[in-house]
């Protein structure tokens, strides 16, 4: 591989850029990293993981293969115009920028290009992410490989269409927050019972891992292994009980659907303001 640049320093790039090394898919001096304004963050990351970072955009697109849009979603518009020129339709142009539609970078970039549009999350620091990944016309099967490859460093992947990632940063590219707000509440009732926060979280840190490796390599449905541990006037039939009395089943399904009709609203918004 030629080069890769990253414009845009934040978490996502870090992970990105940990897995891609970690995985020696490419060599540290061929990863290129620019952002906004903020040096320190570039210094760390050279001294990190031993990348090049410039300010300058004629050095860091030259020769590249491939280009990370990796800065935060409301600066986007900005800098794609100010990066435009540098463009070309050889190289694959892969985002992470949450509700910027393919057609919208299209639009600011005013030429056809190349591109793949990721919804990870930031499990991704931890080689845990569930990347989705839509792809426009213009990628190649080689460069569907590619991308599939770079993501396989921080986690799952799949290929949707790009209508369906609305409901993937609904669900997955929000969904460790809703995980770390249920942890928040176990750990909350565990003081409040008498435990320790140390050692409640040990506890809850575990419970949550092997209630997830039990989703994992069991044949058996959620509803079935919720079930297998509900016994009949028990203490987890007890629980169950009151978080049915208070519709905690029915407030996730509603958090997860408002979730993603915000993620189409940022996405309508954000293709009216190029259209002013």
């Amino acid at each position: 591989m030629k080069k890769v640049a990253f414009i845009g320093a934040g978490s996502m790039a870090d992970a990105l850029i940990s897995g891609i090394l970690k995985n020696k898919i490419v060599d540290p001096h061929r990863i290129w990293v620019t952002n906004k304004a903020d040096h320190d963050k570039l210094k760390e990351m050279q001294t990190q993981y031993g990348v090049q970072t410039t300010y300058q955009l004629e050095e860091i697109f030259h020769d590249v293969e491939i280009v990370f849009l990796a800065m935060k979603p409301k600066d986007a518009a900005v800098a794609i115009t100010r990066i435009k020129k540098y463009l070309t339709k050889e190289m694959l142009v892969i985002s992470v920028l949450a509700g910027v539609a393919i057609n919208s970078i299209e639009h600011l970039a005013e030429k056809e290009l190349a591109i793949v549009r990721a919804m990870p999350n930031t499990s991704a620091a931890v080689g845990k992410s569930a990347t989705a990944l839509a792809i426009n016309e213009n990628v190649s099967e080689e460069q569907v490989k590619l991308v599939t490859k770079i993501f396989g460093t921080v986690g799952l992947t799949a290929i949707v269409e790009e209508k369906q990632l609305d409901a993937v940063t609904g669900l997955s590219g929000s969904g460790p927050a809703y995980i770390y707000y249920l942890a928040e509440a176990m750990e909350k009732s565990a003081l409040d019972i008498g435990l320790e926060k140390n050692v409640a979280k040990e506890f809850i840190v575990q419970t949550l891992l092997g209630a997830a490796e039990m989703l994992s390599k069991s044949s058996k449905e959620p509803q079935q292994l919720r079930k297998e541990v509900t016994s009949p006037g028990g203490t987890t039939e007890a629980g169950i009980k009151i978080l049915d009395s208070y519709g905690v089943q029915n407030a996730f399904i509603d958090c997860i659907k408002e979730a993603t009709a915000q993620s189409k609203r940022l996405g309508k918004a954000f293709g009216a303001k190029m259209e002013v």
